[in-house]
C-alpha cells in the first residue's frame, strides 16, 4: 500500500508539465525544478507516454506535452499506470490467493481502505495538483514581497 516514489516523481513531473502549457517541457527541466534523477525521471517518462498522459515533441523547442487535458487526467489512473494494483492486501485482488476470502474478520476493513484511497486518488484530477501548485507558489511570493515601512509619527 505505499506509494512509490515512482507514482510521487510520477504526479510531480506532470504537474510540471502542465504549469508549462501549451510549451513542451524537456524532462531536464522537469528534473531540474523537481530533484529528480534525469535517468530515473527517464524511465518513468517512458511509461507515462505509453499510458498517454504525457506526448514527446520533437525539435529545437521539444520535449514533452501533456497528452490529454488536464482535467481528464486523474491520480488514481496515473498511478496504478506506474505502480499498477493499490489493493492493501492481496485477497482484493485475487481472492482465490488467500483460503479465508469470505470468512475473514478484517475483509471488510481491508475492502474499505482500497475504495477510500481510490475514491481520493479518482477524485483528484491533475488540474487540481496543477492549481495546487500555483497556490502554493502565489504564497512564496507573497510572503517574499517587501513590507512597507509605517511612517514615522503615523499611528
Amino acid at each position: 500500500m505505499w506509494v512509490s516514489t515512482k507514482a510521487q516523481y510520477g504526479l510531480r513531473a506532470l504537474v510540471e508539465i502542465g504549469l508549462r502549457q501549451p510549451q513542451a517541457v524537456p524532462l531536464k527541466d522537469v528534473a531540474e525544478a523537481q530533484g529528480i534523477s534525469l535517468h530515473y525521471l527517464e524511465q518513468i517518462a517512458a511509461q507515462l507516454r505509453r499510458a498517454g498522459f504525457i506526448r514527446s515533441v520533437r525539435g529545437a523547442r521539444g520535449g514533452y506535452r501533456l497528452g490529454r487535458p488536464s482535467e481528464h487526467i486523474d491520480a488514481l489512473e496515473v498511478v496504478e499506470a506506474l505502480e499498477g494494483s493499490l489493493a492493501p492486501v492481496i485477497c482484493l485482488d485475487d481472492p482465490g490467493l488467500c483460503w479465508q476470502t469470505g470468512h475473514c474478520s478484517t475483509e471488510t476493513l481491508w475492502k474499505r481502505v482500497d475504495e477510500a484511497m481510490r475514491g481520493v486518488l479518482r477524485s483528484t484530477t491533475l488540474k487540481d495538483l496543477i492549481e495546487e501548485r500555483r497556490l502554493i507558489e502565489s504564497r512564496k511570493l507573497v510572503q517574499l514581497e517587501p513590507t512597507m515601512p509605517s511612517e514615522p509619527g503615523g499611528g
